[in-house]
């Protein structure tokens, strides 16, 4: 229980030094931020700082902190560094840049600023893949509450229905303006989740004598002895790092009325969903007794929730429980397919202020995830998983190449150190795991370290471009 409680504080601690120093790097100051130029009553709509950073939170949590966070516990405690180091040094300075330049570009979606700082021939392959991405993190976030939901409504509902009716609530949510539904809404579930999370996790510590808490080893205790290199990386998606906040950000930085809560709601957003996935990992280990227990039990799904849940909090507080584990990925969900419908009408230049043009764009990328809803779900996560990795490593090189130019060689670290760890994480997945090429680890782990040095490279070069220290965009 003692690394349970220095990792909280590690987080804590983290978001009040480190988070300062991002800050001051970045510099905020008193410019007229989007919401307030470009004020359309749709998607630029100013949002008080306690209900931006609650929509934040909820948006960028999902089911990743908690799918993720028991998926990447089987490993064992060592997963408890990588979510606190992650948060603090990865997923944190990514989450900030994302947003902060985001609204130093008008509100600008996380492709157009990668066209900005790393080309054009980025901007198009990340248009191409965080769309992709979106629409695959609809569907892991439509299909997971609806299976929670089923658990719920047993012979009465199917998942199916539940599919159906997640589906419609989708549809609006993409389409309304941002304040009818997300801001008054967000709210009240960002609160439930917080308080399902305070559950589960003192539950857990009340608990402590008969399943403890384990303590923190750097040793493998997968069941299958599956290796920590790559794999625990990717499977804790959103708990550490997750390239889907590069596309949520830029939506909330669209509702600030000051570069000035940047910190709070970006940065702090991260942290706390570094809490949820930190309580999460401790409860999953300590509730199943150890990490075969848990890995028998089906890892991070819809029935070690439920189960977790009742056998914690009993069925009352279960149910609440379960409630804010649904609300989490729907509210997720629901704006993934509004981040697609804005990268679409960033990239082709349409107009959001009206209600045609919005159902144009959002009617296929619904119907396109409710197809791929029928496809099995774990096949669907693991994509995910990888993608959205590789998506956070994109926009962290964007964010390095920005810090380099504008601030100072040094300051670039802070983005660039991270984002060649996860360069040489996700390329080495990609070659080692089953649903990528699936080759040996002798030839996975050097060509990983390869990759990261050649970004590394790439990196240099882009950042010291003829000009780019005169364009006054950046």
């Amino acid at each position: 229980m003692v690394s349970f409680f220095a990792c909280l504080a590690a987080l804590i601690v983290g978001y009040i030094l480190y988070g300062a120093l991002i800050e001051k790097v970045f510099k905020p100051d008193d410019r007229t931020t989007p919401c307030l130029e470009h004020s359309d009553g749709v998607d630029y709509v100013a949002l008080k700082p306690w209900k931006a950073f609650l929509i934040q939170l909820l948006n960028i949590a999902g089911l990743g902190p908690i799918f993720g966070a028991l998926s990447g516990a089987i490993w064992g405690p060592s997963v408890f560094l990588w979510i606190v180091l992650g948060t603090i040094l990865a997923g944190g300075v990514h989450d900030f840049l994302c947003g902060m330049l985001s609204m130093r570009h008008n509100g600008a979606s996380i492709s157009e600023l990668v066209g900005i700082y790393l080309g054009p021939v980025m901007k198009t392959v990340m248009r191409i893949f965080s769309v992709v991405l979106l629409v695959m993190v609809g569907v892991v976030f439509m299909v997971g509450p609806a299976e929670l939901l089923a658990k719920l409504t047993p012979n009465v509902f199917t998942v199916t229905f539940w599919t159906i009716v997640v589906l419609v609530y989708y549809f609006f949510a993409t389409l309304l303006p941002i304040d009818k539904i997300i801001g008054k809404f967000y709210p009240f579930f960002g609160i439930c989740l917080i308080i399902m999370a305070l559950g589960i996790g003192g539950a857990t510590v009340l608990n402590a004598d008969t399943h403890p808490i384990a303590e923190i080893t750097l040793s493998n205790l997968h069941p299958e002895g599956k290796p920590i290199w790559p794999l625990m990386f990717v499977t804790v998606a959103c708990g550490a790092i997750s390239g889907f906040h590069a596309t949520q950000s830029p939506m909330v930085a669209r509702c600030l009325t000051s570069e000035r809560q940047g910190r709070l709601i970006f940065y702090g957003a991260m942290v706390a969903e570094g809490i949820i996935a930190l309580v999460w990992a401790a409860a999953g280990a300590a509730f199943y007794q150890g990490t075969a227990g848990l890995a028998a039990a089906g890892g991070g799904s819809s029935n070690t929730v439920y189960d977790m849940s009742i056998g914690l909090l009993g069925p009352v507080g279960g149910v609440l429980a379960m409630i804010g584990v649904i609300a989490c990925p729907i509210t997720s969900g629901d704006t993934a397919f509004r981040s697609a419908r804005l990268t679409i009408a960033d990239w082709f230049r349409i107009s959001q202020k009206q209600s045609r043009n919005r159902l144009i764009l959002a009617a296929p990328l619904l119907i396109a995830g409710y197809l791929i809803s029928r496809i099995d779900y774990q096949v669907v996560w693991r994509y995910f998983s990888w993608s959205n990795q590789t998506l956070a490593m994109i926009a962290l090189w964007a964010g390095a190449v920005y810090l380099a130019v504008k601030v100072s060689p040094i300051s670039s670290l802070m983005a660039a150190i991270p984002a060649a760890f996860m360069s040489a994480v996700c390329c080495t997945y990609l070659i080692y795991a089953e649903e990528g090429f699936h080759l040996s680890a002798s030839i996975a782990y050097p060509a990983g370290i390869i990759f990261a040095v050649l970004c590394i490279i790439v990196f240099i070069w882009k950042a010291y471009l003829p000009g780019m220290k005169k364009d006054r965009r950046l």
